[in-house]
Parts: C-alpha cells; sequence; structure tokens
C-alpha cells in the first residue's frame, strides 16, 4: 500500500487478496497461499509480493541530519533504523559498504513501509566523511552524556557495527563522540542494541 506513492516502479504484484487496491496498470496476479510461500524469501509472507524496478542512481545530496551506519550486520537492525529515521524525519542513511543490503528482504519487512521515505546510499565510509561538510558524531562508551550533548546544526550521527562498534578508520574521523549513560547498577547488561541506542539518542537530540 505504501508502494504506489513511492519512487519504487512496480511492475507486478503476487497476492492471496482479489486487486481491489491498485491501478489497473499495474499487472496483478492472485495466488495461493502456498504458491506465495514458494515466491517468497520469507517462511511466513503476509499476503502480498511485489515485484518492483530498483533505482539505479546511488548518488545523492547532504542533508542537515543524516544518520551514517559503519558496518551493520543485522537485517533486522537496518530496518528497525530506518523506520525510526522515517519517525523523525530524517530523509537519508549513508551506509558502509560492507552495511547489510537494504533490500534484503528481513530489512524491508522490518521497516513496516518506511523504506520508500528514506534515501539509503552506500559509499566509501572513509572518504565521505572525510569530505563532508557535517560535523561527525559518533557513539562511544566513553562519549560526552547524551543528555548534556548540544546539538550540532549540522551532524552525521554515526552507529557502529553490533559486536565491535564503529571502526578505527571512522573513530579517526569524528568530531565528538556521545554516549547513553547506564543508571542501572547491574554490570551483566555491557551494551545496549544498536537500533535501541539509535531511538534513544534521536529522541534526546530532537527534544523540544
Amino acid at each position: 500500500m505504501e508502494l504506489p506513492n513511492s519512487n519504487f516502479k512496480i511492475r507486478e504484484i503476487f497476492s492471496t487478496h482479489t486487486n481491489n487496491f491498485l491501478s489497473e496498470e499495474v499487472k496483478f496476479t492472485q495466488v495461493s497461499e502456498n504458491e506465495l510461500k514458494k515466491i517468497s524469501f520469507l517462511k511466513n509472507p503476509k499476503d502480498s509480493v511485489a515485484v518492483c524496478v530498483l533505482p539505479e542512481n546511488n548518488k545523492f545530496e547532504e542533508k542537515n541530519f543524516q544518520l551514517v551506519l559503519d558496518g551493520i550486520q543485522d537485517p533486522g537492525n537496518l530496518g528497525t533504523i530506518i523506520r525510526l529515521a522515517d519517525w523523525f524525519g530524517i530523509e537519508q542513511i549513508i551506509c558502509s559498504e560492507d552495511t547489510v543490503d537494504f533490500y534484503n528482504p528481513k530489512v524491508i519487512q522490518a521497516t513496516m513501509g518506511s523504506f520508500t521515505r528514506v534515501n539509503i546510499a552506500y559509499c566509501n565510509l572513509t572518504e565521505y566523511l572525510s569530505s563532508t561538510q557535517n560535523s561527525n558524531v559518533g557513539t562511544d562508551m566513553e562519549g560526552e552524556n547524551i543528555y548534556h550533548f548540544e546539538k550540532p546544526q549540522k551532524i552525521n550521527l554515526i552507529l557502529g557495527n553490533e559486536g565491535n562498534g564503529i571502526r578505527s578508520e571512522t573513530e579517526n574521523l569524528l568530531h565528538k563522540k556521545i554516549s547513553i549513560p547506564r543508571f542501572g547498577k547491574s554490570q551483566s547488561t555491557e551494551s545496549l542494541n544498536v537500533s535501541m541506542a539509535a531511538g534513544i539518542i534521536l529522541g534526546q537530540l530532537f527534544k523540544i
């Protein structure tokens, strides 16, 4: 339902429903639940599969507020971060070349339609962060308390790999480091999931 109002051109829809929500210009094929499972990459597809033309252009124009992902590997994390970006009105996410594929079916599913409203671009992160006009702000356990941090006017908020964090080449290009303080006394919780951390940080940075 998100696709008709997006920049993605639909070639065909396969669905267990009848065609009652799309233009007649789009080819529509009704299939059984078993047939849908055979053509979907997901174990339990909901009701429809869309075949779309992938955009060829990976160029992007720098925005004043961007998320930058350094080696995110989990599809669910990327999908959730895209959904967060959409919620906070962040139009663009810049990804390192080894970040999980945006078109991974689990990524698309986790975005809940938000992938149609957030531009995703992949590039050589070291080259990009070396030339950006934005302030490079990265997450780090030893960084400045996010609740005391003053947001720059132009910012690249950099989130690192789930297990290893931000790589050293990226860390060398940071202008600021921020962290989420731990208020609990338990030492068994060593860190937060990257998408959870993203939500907390964005909530603080966008406070009124």
